[in-house]
């Protein structure tokens, strides 16, 4: 069962593990490129705050961007922006999602997020610890896949599992971690690959940061994953 209160404090706490570590930074730094191709620093900051934005109209019920022209846009306009700009609009921003998050509201309704995907309300604040926490990780200043909290680690590999299950353009597939049962993924065909390895590496390579070398696959070669 989704705990969205225990999740809601889960991303304050890793907002203030994002903030504390970017206030390290300079003007200069926020204009060098992240590790997301095409984007700075200032980009994935912008991003945050954006998408926190975006995430209170997905809990009040309107739609989560005006449009994916209009989200793009936005982004393009603050990443520029000085470093102080940046940490106060991501401060403000994640204030505003956490009072969201604390009104009272019925958490089992669905909501609609982009391209008409939907989820349990309850699900939100998980989505958006995901944003804080792989971002984090995106901005390449000291904080890896391994040093994600280790509940953060179990329940990204299950979730990103969850959206390949079914998915045509992925071999059926198990994945193996160091600890626990193995996970289904990929088509409805018969089992055809083995992927194991450590939660990092496995996360990473799931979420598109890491090229799945340090996996060990059985029954085939490890498949190239659709974007997300």
């Amino acid at each position: 069962m989704i705990d969205h209160a225990h999740d809601l404090e889960s991303v304050r706490g890793a907002t203030e593990r994002l903030l504390t570590a970017a206030a390290k930074m300079d003007n200069a730094s926020v204009t060098e490129s992240s590790r997301l191709p095409g984007w700075s620093r200032g980009h994935v900051l912008a991003h945050l705050a954006r998408n926190a934005d975006a995430l209170v109209n997905v809990l009040r019920g309107r739609p989560m961007y005006p449009s994916g022209e209009a989200r793009d846009a936005d982004i393009e306009r603050d990443a520029p922006r000085p470093l102080d700009v940046q940490l106060a609009d991501l401060r403000d921003s994640a204030a505003r999602f956490q009072e969201e998050g604390a009104a009272p509201a019925d958490w089992s309704r669905t909501v609609e997020l982009r391209n008409g995907v939907t989820d349990s309300a309850s699900r939100v604040p998980f989505r958006r610890w995901v944003e804080v926490e792989l971002h984090h990780v995106d901005l390449g200043i000291g904080y890896d896949l391994e040093d994600l909290p280790e509940e953060f680690l179990e329940r990204e590999i299950d979730f990103l599992a969850e959206r390949f299950r079914g998915h045509p353009d992925v071999p059926a597939l198990l994945i193996e971690q160091d600890a626990g049962p193995g996970i289904r993924t990929g088509g409805d065909g018969e089992l055809s690959l083995v992927v194991s390895g450590r939660p990092a590496d496995l996360l990473g390579w799931l979420a598109g940061r890491r090229d799945g070398s340090a996996l060990t696959v059985h029954g085939g070669t490890l498949p190239a994953l659709p974007a997300l």
